[in-house]
């Protein structure tokens, strides 16, 4: 950015009422602010999640549209912008306003600078272990997925970064993604220091368990117990042939045991490692007791403080801690005669430019870039318009992954899956490969053309959308909505199942139940499906163009959500 362009987004910034101050003149002070607080208790925690491999710093835009139903309808993590702001008291235009939501995020990316990035997290990391002998770093899952780089290495790269990290315990969703092969022998032979913990994960012949349930440490005298919790949904998600001899599922009473035996072996302290999502995780938390707290993942929700459960065996915390590596977990425990006596709790924005390069990762993270650099660099084309993914129905690079199979595939209709990771380009922004293996890299990229019924279209639609609104949280798999390119319709989330889509219309006409359409997608779990790889058809489309004009979202027609908080 230019000086003319930098004076520019002051002045915008100044007008729109935010205190975007030049971040240079600043930053020590906003470092101390941020990452200078006095440690409490004996016992710290810190908790990263769903990172998804991604080893530099990025933008990340927060979603503007998370909406809650039933009981979650008004509270965290189903709040957003303004409302969220209000709800943890968050001054508007400061970083921490950048941080947890989208509001004015361009012009607040352009001064605050990039989040996450390991040799940055791990700068962090140091300074809190420094202040908090004993430490544990715990790693909710989703880590050796999300980039071109860990895909091409199979996870590698991210296990040698975590490593060095000192990463002390993970749990896994995504990771499975890489087959029952791949996740046994990294378990087994290069994880090193790093517990890889799962209760809720057993063979399906005989029900055994397939990883440790639980690790236990001894932190400053204090015996903690840490029991994973991987993703319950996986085989139904993600394709069920990649973990063709193993279950999930949510596992409760089994969890209930795991935590009564951690009490029976003497753990004062007992952590659910979770990849549940945090309804599940709110709903788990009234359910099961002796649980101090959930350090929980999946659905990269970046939630400032915990939410308080109460249950039978008395209370237990309940945090989120987004994604990207953009923000990093601190849970200080005051333990006094054998239980939690008091907590403080604080989820820190990782901002690049307020936290060094550790120079020992910083190494590493090129080392491993060396070979893959110029291949991950290629420019395919320079956007106009901001490109995001996150938000319940829609983001600008959704919609051009829908605009391209459209168009190169020859569809009427695309949808495209509702993943939450993916990293965010400014306008003006070179889209590199890398940028689209961001929002493409998996195991299962197929992108292929069927034949549906108009009929069946919907029944699809219906599906997805009652694995996000279902008001019973233990039937929700945590993703977004699917995106749809071509047909517009409305939905009424709070509906009943079978009745929370309508209106559908191709070109203005509706939908014809009983016609057959071509439909465009990608990520089949179906074993054996074929088609290139999605991240070819959008290569091929950019380089066509190679100037993309800002993309008009797809949005359908919400009804019944007037007024709910996560809705901007």
């Amino acid at each position: 950015m230019n000086r003319r362009e930098f004076l520019e987004v002051l002045a915008a910034g100044a007008a729109a009422g935010l205190a975007l101050d030049a971040p240079e003149a600043h930053a020590q002070g906003d470092a101390d602010a941020l990452y200078r607080f006095p440690k409490f208790g004996n016992v710290a925690l810190l908790h990263f999640t769903d990172c998804h491999a991604q080893l530099l710093p990025v933008y990340f835009r927060e979603p503007s549209v998370n909406i809650g139903v039933g009981a979650a309808a008004g509270r965290p993590p189903h709040l957003v912008g303004e409302h969220l702001l209000k709800a943890f008291g968050i001054k508007p235009g400061t970083r921490e306003a950048h941080a947890f939501t989208f509001l004015a995020f361009e012009r607040a990316a352009r001064t605050y600078g990039k989040v996450g990035g390991f040799a940055h997290l791990a700068t962090l990391v140091k300074r809190l272990r420094a202040d908090r002998p004993g430490a544990l770093l715990l790693d909710g899952g989703d880590t050796w997925q999300g980039s071109g780089l860990a895909l091409w290495t199979k996870g590698a790269d991210m296990i040698a970064a975590c490593r060095l990290l000192g990463v002390d315990v993970m749990t896994g969703h995504w990771e499975f993604t890489y087959g029952e092969k791949r996740v046994k022998a990294a378990v087994e032979s290069e994880l090193g220091q790093i517990e890889f913990v799962a209760q809720n994960v057993k063979t399906a012949d005989f029900g055994d368990p397939v990883f440790k349930p639980a690790a236990t440490r001894t932190v400053n005298g204090v015996p903690v117990a840490i029991i994973g919790q991987a993703f319950p949904y996986t085989p139904i998600a993600n394709p069920r042939h990649f973990i063709p001899d193993w279950t999930m599922g949510i596992q409760e009473e089994a969890l209930q045991k795991h935590v009564e035996a951690a009490r029976a072996g003497g753990a004062q302290v007992v952590v659910l490692l979770s990849h549940n999502g945090m309804d599940v995780d709110l709903k788990l938390a009234s359910r099961v007791r002796g649980i101090d707290a959930i350090l929980g993942g999946h659905t990269h929700d970046g939630v400032p403080q915990p939410t308080i459960v109460k249950n039978a065996g008395g209370q237990t915390l309940v945090t989120n801690a987004g994604s990207n590596t953009k923000f990093l977990g601190v849970l200080d425990l005051d333990v006094q005669g054998g239980k939690v006596a008091d907590f403080r709790y604080r989820l820190l924005p990782v901002f690049a430019n307020l936290l060094p390069a550790d120079p020992e990762m910083d190494a590493l993270v090129k080392r491993l870039r060396a070979p893959h650099e110029a291949k991950l660099g290629e420019k395919l084309a320079t956007t106009e318009g901001l490109l995001y993914r996150r938000g319940n129905f829609n983001g600008t690079f959704d919609q051009l992954i829908l605009d391209a199979m459209l168009e190169v595939k020859g569809a009427e209709i695309a949808f495209s899956p509702g993943f939450r990771w993916g990293t965010t380009i400014l306008p003006g922004g070179a889209i590199t490969l890398e940028h689209v293996l961001d929002q493409t890299a998996i195991t299962y990229p197929q992108c292929t053309l069927s034949d549906l019924t108009g009929e069946r279209i919907k029944e699809v639609l219906e599906d997805v959308c009652d694995n996000l609104f279902n008001p019973d949280p233990y039937l929700q798999q945590g993703g977004d909505m699917v995106r749809v390119g071509g047909l517009t319709f409305a939905c009424a989330p709070a509906a009943k199942i079978g009745s929370r889509i309508s209106d559908l219309r191709l070109r203005g006409k509706p939908l014809d139940p009983g016609r057959t359409y071509k439909v465009a997608g990608w990520a089949p779990v179906a074993e054996g499906a074929q088609g290139e790889p999605i991240w070819e058809v959008v290569v091929r489309y950019l380089k066509d163009r190679k100037t993309i004009a800002p993309r008009k979202l797809n949005l359908p027609r919400l009804e019944g959500v007037a007024g709910n908080p996560g809705l901007a």
